[in-house]
């Protein structure tokens, strides 16, 4: 199945952070059917660096499928402020993270980024959750 536009719920956690980190997406098509669901452990991370971790994964999974225009949602302000532009990445640690989305963000058509609630980004705090668990 081909879609070229999608809603992608990312999240990135660490238990201890930084710790033990796993990162979470679901990619929907518009009716807001699951198409894709991505669980992995990610070594020993930050917060911050899960969450720009699952964003750049996702990207890179829209992209491999073929996908056009995206809207992403995270429940990180930080990552969305940035992304945006509205925040300056400051942290030395954060650049690199940073500079590996933005690259990934061109590529698209058309990009949103917005952030949500945790209470509406569930299935994604649920897979980081599971990869966390399965480490």
């Amino acid at each position: 199945m081909s879609i070229e536009e999608a809603i992608i719920y990312t999240d990135g956690g660490s238990r201890g952070n930084p710790g033990e980190a796993g990162i979470g997406i679901t990619i929907q098509d518009q009716e807001g059917n699951e198409v894709r669901a991505i669980s992995q452990y990610i070594g020993d991370q930050t917060n911050n660096v899960s969450e720009y971790k699952a964003l750049s994964r996702a990207l890179e999974i829209a992209l491999d499928m073929g996908i056009k225009r995206v809207t992403c949602y995270l429940d990180s302000e930080l990552v969305v402020k940035q992304v945006k532009g509205q925040y300056k990445v400051k942290n030395e640690r954060m650049i690199p993270m940073y500079n590996m989305v933005m690259p990934l963000v061109k590529k698209f058509e058309s990009f949103a980024i917005e952030h949500v609630r945790r209470e509406q980004n569930k299935r994604a705090d649920e897979l980081a959750n599971i990869a966390m668990d399965r480490k």
